[in-house]
């Protein structure tokens, strides 16, 4: 997997069927222990709501899980799996509090319920690509920059810094996969690889 959709930070959302107050967080998440605190933060701060309803998706050991929290079988903590898994989310949990309004809203009711929720909590957030990267640097004389920059333009690449010192210093953001055909580029276009220092490769929005 070279790519992944994720969120940025934290979103909110809620719905309400038939009086019940269904509340529901998305926030990122790499690690078990940090989906699992999520959910004990979210329970701290509605320790009055009946049901604490939550899923979660990882990366790290191709970790899913879900809880009904109470509510019927596979009518609460599935739909709300199911909503992230079909938004194509993943490192993401997502928690779903709801207040009880004192109408019973049946199966098909809370399925519902649960997964227009979700939903309306990944329509409110930053939904992000995360790809993996390789910073590329380069030490260039000013002579080659306007040619190098007129080059980068053309190719899937960010320019994250550009420093003007006695040569000019620039740090480039690259997807993997697309590293060997840009270092041989930048190598013909300089005349060399001597200036082309490429770092090690990690995941990060891009």
């Amino acid at each position: 997997m070279e790519s992944y959709k994720t969120i940025k930070g934290f979103a909110e959302a809620e719905i309400t069927e038939k009086k019940s107050r269904f509340i529901a967080y998305l926030a990122s998440a790499t690690t078990e222990e940090e989906a699992l605190s999520f959910l004990e933060s979210i329970r701290a701060q509605h320790r009055m709501a009946r049901h604490h309803v939550f899923a979660y998706i990882l990366r790290e050991g191709a970790r899913v899980r879900y809880s009904d929290d109470g509510e019927p079988s596979k009518t609460a903590g599935l739909p709300t799996f199911d909503a992230i898994r079909y938004a194509e989310l993943t490192d993401v949990v997502a928690v779903v509090v709801r207040y009880f309004g004192g109408t019973l809203l049946g199966t098909g009711g809370l399925i519902r319920a649960y997964t227009q929720a979700t939903q309306a909590a990944i329509q409110v957030a930053e939904v992000v690509t995360v790809s993996l990267c390789v910073d590329v640097s380069l030490r260039i004389p000013y002579s080659d920059y306007d040619r190098l920059v007129h080059a980068l333009g053309k190719q899937e690449v960010r320019i994250v810094g550009t420093d003007f010192g006695e040569v000019v210093t620039m740090k480039l953001l690259v997807k993997a996969d697309k590293q060997s055909v840009l270092v041989r580029q930048l190598t013909e276009l300089l005349c060399g690889s001597d200036a082309i220092t490429v770092g090690v490769t990690y995941w990060t929005a891009f």
